[in-house]
């Protein structure tokens, strides 16, 4: 095989290689980009103070040279993160509902573990930002004793959602250890992993992952599409492989400004997701995080959008668009405005 923007195969399938060699410094990011000197400025500003990590894959999906690239805007700092009036640290009222550390339980019959803060690819839009701060941390052997002590003691909580950053970013020996663990306690009977993985880095889903993940089912994979130009045949295939060791996969799209918010661009990556098996799930109303606000997108547009693709799209292709509430309020249909 022909080396891959330069590099052999078998590093650029390496998901350890990629992982090691992610742009991790907005110097080293601004020279992967055409930028002005003002653009390049603007970009160190936007950086100071948040982490900054893209991985070569996800980079090589990008049009460097446009500054409205929709994989661009999803992953390299912009100055409007730190222009961008009000917005919440928390929008969810995470850590209100945090009773041990590296747990969530805004709801009674389910809970989301924090099994790291760290990520492959850092989006900009990501409603956790506040776990940003500091070093990239794990969840220690005394916390996951600590989590899964609170759900035993629980036998309310049915199902538990293994989150972060990304799960993933774990080796498989660690993360083995976590569902193992979870999966011990006997009246979880559902688990659920959150990860990106298939988009910004889909070597990561190795068939030995995929083994792992099957020997702990029940268990849904959730990721984030939110391109068509993120569904191309790594991802197809990282996705395939999680289907064939039975695992359901299930997207969770954010309705994002000048990324997917008009109606060619959403339902091609809709009609995408359909085509790889991966079914549409939630389209988020995009969360007033702190530094995201460029991001958002105005509610009735949102619904007059879904109004469309629900008069001209399969079912199987449709997402619910749904907004989250803080606390305890869970997800909130948004109905397309012929329906109000």
């Amino acid at each position: 095989m022909k080396p891959k923007h330069g590099i052999p195969p078998g590093l650029w399938n390496d998901w350890r290689w990629q992982f090691g060699h992610r742009v991790r410094t907005a110097d080293e990011l601004a020279g992967r980009l055409a930028l002005r000197r003002r653009e390049r400025r603007e970009l160190l500003d936007a950086a100071r103070g948040s982490r900054t990590a893209v991985t070569p894959y996800y980079l090589s999906l990008m049009d460097a040279g446009d500054p409205r690239d929709p994989i661009r805007l999803q992953c390299v700092p912009d100055i409007r993160e730190t222009r961008s009036p009000g917005g919440a640290e928390d929008p969810l009222e995470e850590q209100a509902h945090s009773p041990v550390p590296g747990l969530i339980h805004r709801f009674r019959d389910r809970c989301l573990v924090i099994a790291t803060n760290r990520c492959a690819v850092y989006c900009r839009h990501c409603n956790r930002r506040r776990l940003w701060r500091g070093r990239e941390v794990f969840l220690a052997a005394d916390e996951l004793e600590t989590v899964a002590g609170y759900i035993e003691r629980r036998p309310a909580l049915r199902e538990v959602i293994l989150s972060g950053g990304d799960p993933l970013t774990l080796s498989d020996g660690r993360l083995k250890g976590i569902l193992a663990r979870l999966r011990a306690i006997g009246h979880v009977e559902v688990l659920r992993v959150g990860s990106r993985m298939p988009v910004v880095l889909p070597m990561r889903i190795t068939e030995r992952l995929c083994g792992i993940l099957r020997a702990h089912r029940p268990l849904w994979f959730l990721t984030q599409f939110n391109h068509p130009r993120e569904i191309t045949p790594e991802a197809a295939a990282a996705c395939e492989r999680l289907l064939r060791a039975g695992i359901p996969v299930l997207n969770q799209s954010v309705l994002l400004k000048g990324v997917n918010d008009d109606y060619r661009t959403l339902r091609e990556l809709l009609y995408g997701l359909e085509r790889i098996s991966v079914k549409p799930y939630y389209l988020f109303h995009c969360e007033d995080v702190k530094g995201g606000a460029h991001f958002r997108v105005d509610v009735h547009d949102g619904m007059r959008l879904m109004e469309k693709l629900w008069k001209t799209a399969s079912g199987l292709c449709l997402p619910r668009y749904v907004a989250d509430m803080p606390g305890t309020k869970g997800k909130v249909p948004l109905q397309p405005v012929s329906f109000l």
